[in-house]
């Protein structure tokens, strides 16, 4: 059996806004071992499927383009830092005084 949801949002986008994803499915592991071919189907044309395992969630199968899309590397670290809402705030860190402790191996 699967089941359709229609309003799953992508809470993980770049942006602060939330973003509807398209069509989601639901199958348990048998029907997506019995599937497969339709589970990948189902993923490049409709959005990810969801696989469960005893009712909680175990695997997501995403299309090859979105996940590539969702990894790929929007800046460097140096444009994030100078992105920050904390950027100009005066915030000042103060370094710990002291040497640093010798790690326990």
């Amino acid at each position: 059996m699967r089941f359709d949801h229609d309003d799953l949002y992508d809470y993980n986008c770049a942006t602060s806004e939330k973003v509807k994803i398209m069509n989601s499915q639901t199958w348990t592991v048998a029907q997506a071992k019995a599937k497969f071919s339709e589970v990948l189907e189902q993923a490049n044309s409709t959005g990810p499927q969801t696989i469960t395992r005893n009712g909680r969630t175990t695997a997501v199968v995403v299309a090859a383009d979105e996940w590539e899309r969702k990894t790929r590397r929007s800046g460097n670290l140096a444009e994030f830092f100078a992105a920050s809402p904390l950027r100009g705030s005066g915030l000042k860190i103060r370094p710990i005084k002291g040497r640093p402790r010798k790690p326990i191996l």
